[in-house]
């Protein structure tokens, strides 16, 4: 750990805390992920989402079918021609999640030092001593004493609506556990997870590998949201899977670490992955809580110095159903700037929660007066000397373009690039002024036809911090010239 904080040394007046915030041309430099869902998937709802900065789109097939999730995506599409912005689609694959569907919907309530069976057996009904589950190994996976945390589907975290379990005993293939705290459950869906234990369950699993195959091939996903990595062989195995789509060659992966097995391999995982993920949900249940920000601050470090984009989740919890977020989420929202977060990922609060653009919004403000007291002195610094000598040419370039351009206090940098490779190298300098990504389209055939390439590559740029994407016209007589040097010199 760097003992260094990445706040600014000058003291900062007192009076100008409460000096108005200046209007700026560009949103906040760090990125917003909003999940889609029943209150945020009109047009006239997504429309305002892309307004108040949500960048990325993430489509959750834990819940909902692919028709749903298609006449979302549609409205999606609607809302971007309108509001002229763009906006990455993110697919957030189920995993082994442990999953307890409640059919009737009823509400049911756990009363504390009671007791509760999990069953693998689906066909009975849930109820306060009964819950069947979705895994038949759980019985040979736990044993006396272990924890097991139930849910509702994105829980907040709230007491009254999520319980601990302990296991008591097992009995053939189900599972006693007492109760630890009353609550009652509510809504059709609650994940279960047991802290600190093997799942033995696919990553990429059948129903997973189908959505993709159909719902990510036909709509070319941007992102994939790869959930419970727990090794580095995963995100190549789905990295194998989605080469064979053809299409979704270019879909980048971005691994999701939920639990101690992730963050036991996390180097080996950051070096196969494309971007990182921390699920800080069911990261908490399975780290002691005063170790979850270490873990938050090592992972981001080490992301930051391999120039690959961090996403941080479960900031705003409280939104879900308030206006406003507590004093203690707001500051975590900032924290997670200030640690070296490129995005701030929404999950309950714009999916089922009552103000997704308030939400939105309000951490977009947030995350822009963060980055107001980012130290980006003494972050450059310890990149250079992270990055070391002998730097590459594209690496070297990208660190002096930023240095140049805080030297001369630059409102913004210029980059012409076609893979996207340049523009991520600058952002990952963290200059102080936005990084317009020009991505300049390339010509390409499959003995067909010719199409351009590029769209991808602009909309990849939404994810990373700072990174403003523009795709150029490949009519203009400069793209053009660019193109034909490109098909004789080859690109880097």
């Amino acid at each position: 750990m760097h003992s260094n904080h990445l706040l600014l040394e000058e003291p900062i007046r007192m009076a100008s805390i409460l000096e108005p915030s200046k209007a700026s041309f560009f949103p906040a430099m760090t990125k917003i992920v909003g999940t889609l869902g029943p209150k945020s998937r009109s047009v006239e709802v997504i429309a305002s989402c892309l307004n108040a900065g949500m960048s990325v789109a993430r489509f959750d097939f834990s819940w909902g079918n692919t028709e749903y999730h298609q006449e979302t995506l549609e409205n999606l599409k609607a809302a971007v021609k309108s509001t002229k912005k763009l906006c990455a689609v993110m697919l957030d694959t189920v995993g082994p999640e442990l999953q307890v569907a409640n059919k009737t919907g009823n509400p049911i309530s756990l009363l504390g030092d009671g007791l509760v069976v999990l069953t693998p057996d689906r066909g009975q009904e849930p109820s306060s001593q009964l819950l069947p589950i979705n895994f038949d190994g759980l019985s040979k996976a736990v044993k006396k004493g272990d924890t097991i945390f139930v849910g509702q589907y994105l829980f907040t975290g709230s007491e009254t609506t999520s319980v601990w379990l302990e296991v008591s005993e097992v009995k053939g293939e189900d599972v006693v556990c007492s109760v630890k705290n009353s609550a009652t459950l509510a809504g059709s869906l609650f994940t279960l997870h047991a802290s600190q234990i093997h799942i033995d369950l696919p990553t990429l699993s059948a129903q997973d590998k189908e959505v993709i195959s159909s719902w990510g091939l036909q709509n070319k996903i941007d992102f994939l949201s790869l959930s419970y990595t727990r090794h580095a062989e995963d995100v190549r195995q789905a990295r194998e899977f989605l080469n064979k789509l053809g299409d979704l060659s270019q879909t980048q992966i971005f691994a999701k670490i939920e639990n101690m097995e992730g963050l036991t391999h996390f180097d080996e995982i950051l070096q196969e992955a494309d971007g990182i993920i921390l699920s800080r949900g069911n990261l908490g249940i399975d780290l002691p809580p005063e170790k979850v920000f270490l873990f938050q601050k090592a992972a981001l470090y080490k992301c930051n110095m391999a120039g690959k984009p961090a996403v941080v989740t479960r900031v705003v919890d409280s939104m879900t159903d308030n206006l406003r977020p507590t004093r203690a989420e707001a500051t975590d929202v900032a924290n997670a700037v200030l640690d070296g977060s490129d995005a701030i990922l929404l999950g309950a609060e714009t999916l089922r929660g009552l103000y997704p653009v308030d939400t939105i919004s309000t951490v977009g403000r947030i995350c822009a007066e963060a980055e107001k007291v980012f130290n980006q002195d003494l972050y450059f610094k310890k990149t250079v000397k992270y990055v070391g000598e002998p730097m590459t040419h594209l690496e070297s370039i990208a660190s002096s373009a930023v240095r140049a351009a805080i030297k001369v206090k630059a409102s913004v940098i210029i980059c012409f690039t076609s893979s996207g490779r340049a523009a991520r190298l600058i952002a990952k300098y963290r200059p102080t002024m936005p990084v317009l990504s020009v991505v300049v389209p390339r010509l390409k055939t499959n003995q067909l036809k010719w199409s351009f390439t590029g769209a991808f590559e602009a909309r990849q740029s939404l994810l990373v911090r700072g990174l403003y994407p523009m795709l150029a016209d490949p009519r203009h007589p400069v793209i053009y010239q660019c193109n034909k040097r490109v098909s004789s010199e080859g690109c880097s």
